[in-house]
């Protein structure tokens, strides 16, 4: 369904082999959020892929000094890669958060949005996603500028009603830990 602020991208192809400017379209076919196309280049006659999918129209984000910029659906999955790095997430769940964002963010309506409103966004998905993802992107979004400040953050975290999710361990030990110091035994 495209609305009145929605355009596509062109059909003039670059060959990725011969850099020829010119290609036919063999086969087309709908995936999740736009259209993969089989090309061939008219030039040399080499097969290739492409896959196009619908640019909403321009969204600007207000930054905390009043600039405005606008959205860059990369630099998003690059700041929650990031906070994800090296944790055991499922195949594909990052890219599905940023797509859930981005779509959330054009249905708004609004041709600004307060880079908090995006924030705050990130961080609510994260904390059902991955705690130590979630603290992780806090602790730059929200610029901690001491320890008290992260401490208070996985307190309100821990204290909260949100389990961790599966195949995650939790963030902070058990409460019988927690009340003999934190000191694990060791056996020897």
């Amino acid at each position: 369904m495209l609305g009145r602020n929605y355009i596509l991208c062109s059909d003039a192809m670059k060959c990725p082999y011969c850099s020829f400017d010119d290609s036919r379209v063999i086969d087309s076919r709908d995936v999740d959020d736009g259209v993969r196309r089989r090309r061939q280049c008219l030039g040399c006659g080499t097969r290739f892929t492409t896959y196009e999918r619908v640019q909403p129209a321009s969204l600007f984000v207000i930054k905390k000094d009043g600039r405005r910029e606008e959205f860059n659906r990369d630099k998003l999955l690059v700041g929650i890669r990031k906070a994800c790095e090296k944790r055991p997430l499922p195949m594909g769940s990052i890219d599905k958060l940023v797509d859930d964002i981005e779509a959330e963010l054009y249905n708004m309506g609004k041709a600004e949005i307060a880079g908090a409103v995006i924030g705050d966004m990130v961080m609510e998905r994260l904390k059902a996603l991955d705690h130590v993802a979630y603290i992780r992107f806090a602790s730059v979004y929200r610029d901690f500028t001491d320890i008290t400040m992260l401490k208070l953050a996985v307190d309100s975290l821990v204290s909260s009603a949100v389990e961790h999710p599966p195949g995650q361990l939790p963030l902070l030990p058990d409460e019988s830990l927690a009340r003999a110091g934190g000191r694990r035994r060791v056996r020897r």
